[in-house]
């Protein structure tokens, strides 16, 4: 801590008061609670919620399909989505403020496209892992190998992205510069899948669809400790992510260390970004909206509660998703990348044009 900031008086500082809306932060909670035991209960097949409740409290259930079901299947699935909504919710909201710009985020910057790289490369430049079931079949070997693939892979991308943000200041120039670097990477992909053999093809293109059932029980493990680690490392930020939004020449001139802190941005949005791209495939929206619903519902950009709100409200969305994805009722799934999509692209929208200050909290 001390070398990233050689000799800054944070409390002599003039950040944003830490004046959450607690109010906003306990009903954020509640919410949680409430769509994690209505992700349990609907589903193919609907579950009591009084059954549901005796289950999580490990009472157990007289109906043993009802029990299996809930354990084995949708605790570790709505888990997975908590998860995957906090650590794409956080990964966005660093990049914004890294990058001064309300459209960053792990897809629109190319960081999912690198995890998607990295991924590609165990699924079709090899034939060990080619499935989701191969890679249960490694164990916790294979967990930790589709992480560091898909980690490596969002980090360099994020690296060349920040490489480029070094020579070009105007943020426009920047996102439309990290969109075709995707886009090049996605073609890279495509020619790749032309010469793969179909089975490869086949479970890289389920992949990408997206999926919150695919993680089963040991890897939920492994992604938790991961994503717990890149969590820590945006809280540990949170100090340095407010000084940036008063802009990397005054943070500097403060005496901040602005390769370290960097350098942590990068390490964190690279293992949260890339671990959920890795097991659930790329998930679009979360990331870009709703660090912007966090500041607008709780009317701050002190990252000391956006973090923390983040995590609640992408988790939140999150699930709802996942309900919207299962077709209470039905056996069919819809991808999770496109029910995001679905939802999220009309609260995008109506946070940019309910917001037109928008910039106002990056300056």
């Amino acid at each position: 801590m001390a070398e990233i900031t050689k000799s800054i008086p944070f409390d002599d500082l003039e950040l944003p008061a830490l004046t959450p809306k607690f109010s906003w932060i306990v009903a954020m909670i509640f919410s949680v609670l409430f769509f994690l035991v209505l992700d349990l209960v609907l589903g193919s097949v609907t579950i009591p919620v009084t059954e549901v409740i005796k289950i999580l409290t490990g009472q157990g259930s007289e109906n043993i399909a009802w029990l299996t079901i809930v354990q084995n299947i949708r605790i570790p699935k709505a888990l997975t989505a908590i998860l995957a909504g906090s650590a794409l919710s956080v990964s966005g909201l660093q990049m914004q403020t890294l990058f001064r710009n309300p459209l960053a985020g792990p897809s629109v910057l190319g960081v999912t496209s690198g995890a998607s790289f990295g991924v590609a490369i165990l699924m079709l430049g090899t034939g060990h892992v080619t499935s989701n079931v191969a890679i249960r079949q490694l164990g916790i070997g294979g967990s930790w190998l589709i992480i560091l693939a898909a980690a490596i892979g969002s980090a360099i991308v994020l690296l060349m992205v920040i490489g480029l943000s070094l020579r070009i200041r105007d943020n426009v120039i920047l996102l439309i510069v990290g969109l075709m670097l995707s886009n090049l990477i996605i073609a890279v992909v495509s020619i790749w899948q032309y010469f793969s053999e179909p089975e490869q093809i086949q479970d890289y293109l389920m992949w990408t669809f997206g999926s919150l059932g695919g993680v089963s029980s040991a890897q939920l493990n492994i992604l938790s400790i991961v994503i717990l680690m890149g969590i820590a490392l945006a809280f540990i930020s949170s100090k340095f992510l407010n000084l940036l939004l008063l802009g990397e020449s005054y943070a500097a001139s403060m005496g901040l260390n602005l390769k370290v802190v960097k350098i942590l941005i990068i390490i964190s949005t690279s293992l949260l970004a890339g671990a959920i791209t890795g097991f659930c495939g790329p998930i679009g929206f979360i990331g870009i909206a709703v660090p912007h619903l966090c500041r607008a519902v709780l009317n701050t950009s002190d990252h000391r509660v956006l973090v923390p709100s983040c995590c609640l409200l992408g988790a939140t969305i999150m699930l709802v998703c996942d309900i919207v994805a299962q077709l209470p009722g039905h056996h069919s799934v819809l991808p999770i990348n496109a029910v995001t999509a679905i939802i999220g692209s009309p609260v995008v929208m109506w946070v940019i044009l309910k917001q037109k200050n928008i910039r106002s909290s990056f300056s």
